[in-house]
């Protein structure tokens, strides 16, 4: 008598275990995590998404604004210009509100102490065990370059060395139309607007973290087609004038 429950349970437990698989494609994470990331932890890459699709306008804001005017001052001024009124600049800010402190505690003779104390206190020193860290991860990158040089230039595979050559034929004709600095400033637009406006106008319904079983390839709206072939030669243009 106890067999014919037990296989009358077993279908309700295989159906229930079944059912619960298809959920981890989904990540089941709210609106603002990643959806392409799957169960896999956020971390850095969590944080790079959340920054160019805007999640926090301000951090985004700040990060895009800042290195944007870097990298147009780069393109008017020399690097060693660039970064010594940079230094000024900051240094005009601390030594102004160091002073002004000082004043303002002088006149209502109160004992504050220094302003940036709490910063100075901060203990920012680099211990051993991390620096080897930082170097033996940084040592895996490198290790995996110098291979890939090799095998390359010394054409291990003839098809991946003349891809190299074709890629680097066409770069001579980008080169003579742009400047390393022009194209980082088209990267830093392209990778901050592309993104929020393909997630703003994209169909939800065919993201492929969404497509049924058999799949169908992620199409955009028309309206978003023309918007971003219109901003492209937008920045295209602004970039060449």
């Amino acid at each position: 008598m106890a067999e014919p429950s037990a296989a009358t349970q077993s279908p309700s437990i295989s159906s229930s275990s079944s059912g619960a698989e298809p959920s981890a494609p989904g990540g089941g994470g709210s609106p603002g995590a990643c959806p392409a990331l799957g169960a896999k932890s956020c971390g850095s890459s969590c944080a790079v998404h959340d920054l160019i699709f805007w999640r926090d306008v301000k951090k985004t804001g700040f990060v895009f604004g800042t290195t944007l005017i870097m990298l147009l001052s780069l393109a008017a001024f020399s690097v060693i210009s660039v970064v010594s009124y940079l230094i000024l600049a900051l240094l005009s800010v601390t030594i102004s509100f160091r002073v002004y402190k000082s004043v303002i505690q002088a006149v209502q003779k109160s004992e504050e102490g220094h302003p940036f104390k709490a910063y100075l206190d901060v203990d920012i020193t680099l211990s051993s065990e991390a620096f080897h860290n930082y170097v033996n991860a940084a040592m895996v990158h490198i290790n995996r370059a110098l291979k890939l040089i090799i095998r390359l230039f010394l054409v291990e595979d003839l098809v991946d060395s003349l891809k190299l050559a074709v890629f680097m034929w066409l770069m001579t004709y980008v080169g003579a139309v742009f400047n390393g600095i022009t194209l980082l400033i088209l990267a830093e637009l392209l990778i901050f607007s592309v993104p929020i406006v393909y997630e703003k106008y994209k169909d939800p319904s065919k993201t492929p973290w969404n497509r049924q079983k058999k799949g169908r390839i992620s199409i955009w709206k028309p309206e978003m087609q023309q918007l971003l072939k219109h901003h492209l030669i937008v920045i295209m243009l602004l970039l060449v004038l």
